[in-house]
């Protein structure tokens, strides 16, 4: 059964099922070398500081091997297109500047990065006027300044433009 509206054909969702499921399998296995690696068992004073993300990570491995069995085993799904490309598109249009805003993070800080991000989006998919692009993200850093800085005194990752205030 092809869903898609322009009549391309992305993925099966089988074939999404299975690299999800392998995809959970391989991070629980992760989990549990390192966990094993820093001691995953019981001290004499104690659990081991990996006991419990040993234990994670086994369920993750697990949870993952029942997804992967069921998505082998259910020939409903064989030939299901996953998402149809235009929904792919939408999602590639969020997560294309995503990952540019976590790369801006580590450039300029989580404060600019936020403020360009939230003026982009409102910009691009709300088609907001660049008064309201110009206030409402800065607005919001703002607030958030104040609350993590100033009033938690948590520190985010900062630049350039926030060490030439001190900060």
């Amino acid at each position: 059964m092809n869903d898609s509206i322009d009549g391309e054909k992305t993925v099966t969702t089988r074939t999404a099922e299975i690299a999800v499921a392998l995809l959970i399998c391989a991070l629980g296995a992760i989990e549990m070398w390192d966990s094993w690696r820093i001691g995953a068992g019981w001290a004499s004073d104690g659990p081991q500081s990996g006991y419990f993300p040993f234990r994670i990570g086994a369920i993750l491995c697990v949870s993952g091997l029942v997804i992967l069995a069921r998505a082998i085993r259910d020939t409903a799904i064989a030939q299901e297109n996953f998402v149809p490309r235009h929904q792919l598109r939408r999602v590639f249009g969020v997560l294309a500047p995503s990952l540019v805003y976590v790369g801006l993070i580590e450039v300029v800080g989580i404060y600019v990065a936020s403020i360009l991000y939230i003026g982009a989006f409102m910009r691009v998919l709300g088609r907001y006027g660049w008064g309201m692009v110009l206030a409402v993200p800065v607005a919001v850093m703002a607030v958030l300044f104040m609350m993590f800085e100033v009033w938690f005194l948590v520190p985010l990752p900062k630049g350039p433009i926030e060490e030439l205030f001190g900060f």
